[in-house]
């Protein structure tokens, strides 16, 4: 042994003696280790959904120590703060998942470069695109996205699964479908998808940029990026909480999910009269049997999410924590003897701020300095025409998607606690709807889709911002004649779109002259019972006629076809339409102005008659 170990190389011998051992019929070969990963702890910190939403909403209330409190909720320079607290951590990825524009006059009037403006003095680590990125097309997107790389920051843009055609404006290098983030020598891969059908059928991309499935494109990027030996993978989403859940159950590798779109707000926020949609983190097992987490933060600038990833040496999720958290401001209101909001003394507003300090959900946050000198550059101009008054609401209109729906909208609203609950569903959609009758001087009813409406109304002042972020988008008023059965057909296809489709529930069907019973337990086709149009000259109701045709106003965004109003769309295909090309927002504040003050519809005006739910629960 001394001589050979002398005469030949060690990698000779190695060879010789695996060639002895094989000769001689030894054990069969070990097989390659698993791959090991460093352990580590990850932070994600997240916003969704800001929708030009950029100033506090003040006096929202809050249940605060059991007392009914009015806070300053939100608001981008808080949310900047609250971004602030991880300067020095090298553990900590900030992510906000889509729909930064849109829904103010910010938007109106700067087309995203008070957003860009606000999401810079964050420095966010990735940005993925959400449905309504595409509201003004895809130039549109480019100009707001312009505005984004004009800062330092130079923030990733996120869409594995949007593919834009080469010559078209966001060709140029300014979408990607990952980035990888290294966190105390691992690699985190962040993977941006945005959602598909909605996308296309409710917002206004060329029709040349390509929205590949949201699963396929999400494991087609995971594998790739398995391929190059990472393994820690974080989808950052815009396609709703349930769509989140379901995309993890079709995945492999996938370790988290932060998302948008369905403004869902996660955690226990019983303590402070808010409802939720689930469990922040909500945890979910992937195609391996694998943990998977999955967070979403509300809405609007109200609300920062915070989950703590631990990885094992597999690289896998050995566990998550977390919680999102309301962003407050130092000062508070509460009732006095008389039953009015006012200031709270000094000493109670100090033991609130300490009260909270032990309380996670809620965060008491002063805006930082920057960012608001920031953005009183742009608010001097909105301030101007946010100033205009119209008129006045004399109770709460409230907001509500689907009748029955999880999430209160409203929340926060006087007026508004159990809106959510209630057959009526959406007073400000129905409130709309009928300013789109008083608009049009032919129509026998009118029509809107619930999520074309975005915001609760406060009784009080209304003023030119209550209509600009009540209904922020380009529309316009068009008229067309339908059959009667035509316009169950589109009351079908609109609930049908959420329900059988999984597309958005921003479908969901209001209207203005026109009521029924809702019943979606039932298949499409026989949801609708005891449809009823009001006469317009006698106020008297009578049953839809299935042969006659009536005029329907709407606005040309679902009378186009788009948010699954098919029906609506084969009818406007064949351009036997009337566009009065008038503002849907216009007409709104040309029917505040007519009425002086609106209020919610007599009971027998709304809508929603009877609704019963998917589980068969009849609503009161």
């Amino acid at each position: 042994m001394t001589l050979l170990h002398r005469t030949f190389p060690s990698a000779l011998i190695s060879l010789l003696m695996a060639a002895t051992l094989s000769a001689c019929g030894g054990s069969d070969p070990v097989p390659a280790a698993e791959p090991s990963f460093a352990a580590v702890s990850v932070t994600l910190a997240h916003v969704n959904d800001h929708h030009s939403q950029l100033d506090a909403f003040a006096n929202t209330e809050l249940v605060l120590g059991g007392v009914a409190t009015q806070v300053d909720l939100g608001g981008f320079p808080r949310v900047t703060t609250a971004f602030q607290r991880y300067a020095n951590r090298s553990d900590v990825i900030k992510l906000h998942a889509g729909d930064a524009i849109t829904g103010s006059l910010y938007y109106t009037l700067f087309k995203g470069e008070a957003d860009a403006a606000m999401m810079n003095s964050v420095c966010f680590d990735a940005f993925a695109l959400g449905n309504h990125e595409f509201d003004d097309g895809d130039a549109g997107l480019k100009k707001f996205l312009d505005f984004l790389r004009s800062g330092s920051c130079q923030t990733p843009v996120l869409a594995a699964n949007v593919k834009p055609q080469a010559g078209t404006p966001l060709a140029s290098g300014y979408l990607q479908p990952y980035t990888l983030k290294t966190v105390n020598g691992v690699k985190i891969a962040v993977i941006g998808i945005d959602i598909k059908g909605k996308t296309t059928n409710s917002s206004r991309p060329l029709n040349t940029t390509v929205f590949e499935d949201e699963a396929t494109a999400a494991q087609r990027t995971i594998d790739e990026l398995k391929a190059q030996g990472i393994r820690h993978i974080v989808l950052l989403t815009h396609q709703g909480y349930e769509a989140d859940k379901a995309l993890a159950a079709q995945l492999t590798d996938v370790d988290a999910i932060v998302g948008g779109d369905s403004h869902s707000l996660l955690g226990d926020f019983t303590a402070l009269g808010l409802s939720s949609s689930g469990e922040y983190p909500t945890r979910v097992t992937n195609k391996d049997g694998k943990l998977v987490c999955v967070v979403q933060a509300w809405e609007y600038s109200k609300a920062l999410g915070e989950l703590n990833l631990n990885f094992n040496t597999q690289g896998e999720v050995d566990s998550c924590t977390g919680q999102a958290s309301l962003l407050v401001g130092s000062s508070f209101k509460r009732k006095d003897d008389k039953g009015t909001f006012v200031a709270v003394d000094d000493a109670t507003r100090l033991q609130i701020i300490q009260s909270l300090a032990s309380v996670p959900t809620v965060r008491v946050v002063e805006p930082e300095t920057v960012a608001a000198l920031t953005l009183a550059g742009f608010s001097s101009q909105v301030t101007a025409k946010k100033a205009e008054t119209i008129g006045t609401a004399t109770e709460a209109l409230c907001l509500v998607r689907v009748p029955g729906e999880s999430t209160n909208r409203s929340a926060g609203t006087a007026g508004c606690e159990t809106a959510n609950t209630l057959a009526r569903g959406s007073d400000a959609a129905q409130v709309v709807a009928e300013a789109f009758l008083a608009g049009s001087l032919a129509a026998d009813v009118a029509i809107q889709n619930a999520g074309g409406v975005r915001i609760p109304v406060p009784a009080g002042t209304l003023s030119m911002n209550t209509a600009f972020t009540l209904l922020p988008f380009t529309n316009v008023l068009v008229e067309l004649p339908m059959t009667g059965q035509q316009i169950v057909n589109v009351l079908e296809d609109a609930v049908s779109n959420h329900l059988d489709s999984a597309q958005s529930n921003g479908s969901h069907p209001y209207a203005a002259a026109l009521r029924w019973d809702l019943d979606m337990s039932k298949a499409k086709g026989s949801r609708f019972s005891n449809v009823q149009v009001r006469n317009r000259a006698t106020g008297v109701w009578s049953a839809i006629e299935p042969a006659r045709t009536y005029t329907v106003a709407t606005n040309d965004f679902i009378a186009s076809g788009k948010d699954g109003y098919t029906t609506f769309g084969t009818v406007y295909a064949t351009g036997n339409y009337v566009n009065n090309y008038l503002l849907y927002t216009q007409t709104f504040v040309d029917y505040v102005l007519a009425q002086g003050s609106i209020s919610r519809p007599a009971a027998a005006n709304y809508a929603h008659q009877k609704v019963t739910t998917v589980g068969g629960t009849v609503l009161p």
